[in-house]
């Protein structure tokens, strides 16, 4: 074998490496628990499940809108910190 073909196999090895490790990766991703956080959302950005096939994602109107929620990773949710005030795991008056 010559340093060309060395350098080849290589290069194929390490391609299909990082292949497969991105193919891993959103699965990994999707497995985070995660919680509704409500009032950090900003105007249209919400994030809202009506039941299957339908979405009200993306109605609210106005920024950090306290009946609004966003997904956000689990246990993170009170401390997000918004100029309104901080995220909340029920709905807030704002």
């Amino acid at each position: 074998m010559n340093t060309n073909s060395i350098a080849r196999i290589a290069g194929i090895a390490l391609s299909a490496g990082i292949t497969a490790g991105l193919a891993v990766a959103p699965a990994a991703a999707q497995k985070q628990p995660m919680e509704k956080c409500y009032g950090v959302a900003k105007a249209g950005q919400n994030d809202c499940a009506a039941g299957p096939g339908t979405s009200c994602a993306g109605t609210s109107t106005r920024d950090y809108q306290g009946n609004a929620w966003k997904l956000v990773t689990k246990g993170s949710c009170e401390d997000i910190t918004t100029p309104k005030g901080k995220g909340s795991l029920t709905p807030i008056n704002r």
